[in-house]
């Protein structure tokens, strides 16, 4: 048995990874669990919460729950869901209150927020899909470099000459570092090439939003060393990326749903 309403949910069904997070009435983080969301997006959120109630050993039947990411409106979860602008705004803010500025770099999106002082966003800009501006466009590069994502920041940092990449789309992109390949640059110049092309288009997006000092870094590019240099330099500012960068859209939902249970 639980009181239902000394907990809250959230629950952010991504693209690639769908994150649980599980907290209590004094915003304590009782569980979290991560998973690839693969082809059936429901499949993923049920393991999700199945993995919550084991790990905090709480009955979650009437728990109030949020959703949110792409995913939010296909499972068929129980409660409301919010759009991931508003849940990483505030799972953020509940992290560090002196974040004004969110870069969000996803499997298949990034975005951009502008935050307020209550923690609620007052502008952002998301890219294209296809463009060079996410997590998949590195994933589909490493694999040409045939490296592993997780070799490939460090790699980029190797750099003492990057090449221009100065496709946007992925698919044309790809097309391109094969020419470079093909031509004899260095590996570590190409990668370092792709990582400015990323960060370029997510520069784009940042100063139509409106840089505001701090910034924070969340997703699951935050773990990438090339890209938080890059984006760095670009974007002139000093970085907060949180201890767990994939988490901040499921620990605002989870925020979100503790506030409507009380």
């Amino acid at each position: 048995m639980n009181n239902s309403q000394e907990y809250g949910i959230g629950i952010d069904i991504g693209s690639t990874t769908t994150k649980g997070v599980l907290i209590n009435q004094s915003e304590s983080v009782l569980a979290t669990h991560l998973r690839t969301t693969g082809p059936l997006a429901v499949d993923a959120a049920q393991e999700v919460m199945e993995k919550l109630s084991e790990e905090s050993n709480i009955e979650l039947t009437g728990v109030p729950m949020i959703s949110t990411g792409y995913g939010r409106r296909l499972v068929g979860l129980e409660g409301e869901s919010v759009t991931e602008i508003t849940c990483h705004s505030i799972g953020v803010n509940h992290l560090n209150p002196e974040i004004r500025f969110l870069v969000d770099v996803g499997g298949q999106d990034s975005k951009v927020i502008r935050i307020g002082e209550n923690g609620r966003p007052t502008d952002f800009e998301l890219n294209d899909k296809c463009s060079a501006g996410t997590g998949r466009f590195l994933e589909v590069m490493a694999r040409v470099l045939e490296v592993s994502i997780e070799e490939l920041g460090p790699l980029a940092l190797r750099s003492t000459k990057p090449c221009t990449i100065s496709s946007t789309c992925t698919v044309f992109a790809e097309s391109e570092v094969i020419g470079r390949i093909g031509t004899g640059e260095q590996p570590a110049d190409i990668a370092a090439g792709v990582h400015i092309a990323m960060v370029s288009k997510i520069s784009t997006l940042s100063r139509r939003v409106g840089v505001v000092h701090p910034v924070a870094v969340t997703g699951g590019v935050a773990r990438n060393p090339a890209f938080l240099h890059y984006i760095s330099e670009q974007l002139g500012a000093d970085l907060w990326v949180p201890e767990y960068p994939q988490l901040t859209g499921a620990l605002g939902a989870a925020f979100l749903a503790l506030k409507k249970s009380s």
